[in-house]
């Protein structure tokens, strides 16, 4: 088995490397176990509204303690493969956050800025990275910001001038990445990265961007799926229960994965 620590330095390496990482989330042990068996994987990462859903709660809504318990549910099934959590906006303290989810088991994270005032922000960075410091892990933060997510219908000129000035801040108080969720188009992402850093932005894949080849010649680090995944086996299933409603067969091909 592998130290906590040492997976943390895979997970920047792969962030590093030449090829965008491709992390397919989930959110509880048996899709993680699901994912992991595929020689392709490289790390983890958990969706947070997708754990959310899956206990009955609103994206974000969730409490603490399930986020927990689930996310050491992940670690365990994912065995040597490094674990990077979707912790929300980091609750009512990231840096307290960001400790328990390594006491999990958890080597990187995605902290939400909400857009709150960018001093806020920071300060939040600076606690996670401490935390990382303080437990003997050099944590992987993708620092996320809203600025796009949340920019509302202001100009996109706007958004990608937040977007820059809160990713310089968050790389220098000690993030790792910063992730710019939203549908971006390939001159947005080219000035991102031009503004940002090469190999440091995280980025989506929602119906209607880029493939994950495309952002890796643009220069991206790392994309993620979100809720998207969820979104897929449960349309697969409710699909399947359609077809067995008018007297369908479950699928010769199904595979024994749980």
């Amino acid at each position: 088995m592998t130290t906590q620590a040492d997976r943390a330095q895979t997970l920047a390496a792969l962030h590093a490397a030449p090829e965008i990482l491709r992390v397919v989330n989930v959110w509880d042990a048996v899709s993680a176990r699901a994912v992991a068996a595929l020689p392709e994987t490289r790390a983890i990462a958990t969706a947070g509204h997708s754990i959310a859903a899956s206990f009955g709660y609103p994206d974000g809504g969730i409490p603490l303690e399930t986020t927990l318990d689930m996310l050491a549910r992940i670690v365990e099934a994912a065995g040597d493969l490094p674990v990077s959590a979707d912790l929300d906006g980091g609750y009512d303290d990231a840096g307290e956050t960001v400790r328990r989810a390594i006491g999990v088991g958890v080597v990187g994270a995605n902290v939400e800025d909400r857009l709150r005032p960018l001093d806020e922000s920071v300060a939040a960075v600076e606690a996670i990275v401490a935390a990382g410091a303080a437990e003997g892990v050099p944590f992987v933060l993708n620092a996320r910001t809203d600025a796009f997510a949340r920019g509302g219908g202001r100009p996109v000129e706007e958004s990608i001038a937040d977007a820059i000035e809160r990713g310089r801040a968050y790389l220098a108080a000690g993030a790792d990445l910063v992730f710019v969720p939203g549908i971006l188009d390939a001159d947005v992402t080219r000035r991102l990265v031009e503004g940002i850093g090469e190999r440091k932005i995280s980025v989506i894949g929602l119906p209607g961007a880029l493939s994950s080849a495309e952002y890796e010649a643009l220069g991206v680090a790392r994309i993620s799926y979100g809720p998207m995944t969820q979104r897929v086996a449960l349309t697969a299933l409710q699909d399947l229960a359609s077809e067995l409603y008018g007297g369908g067969v479950v699928p010769a091909g199904t595979r024994a994965l749980n």
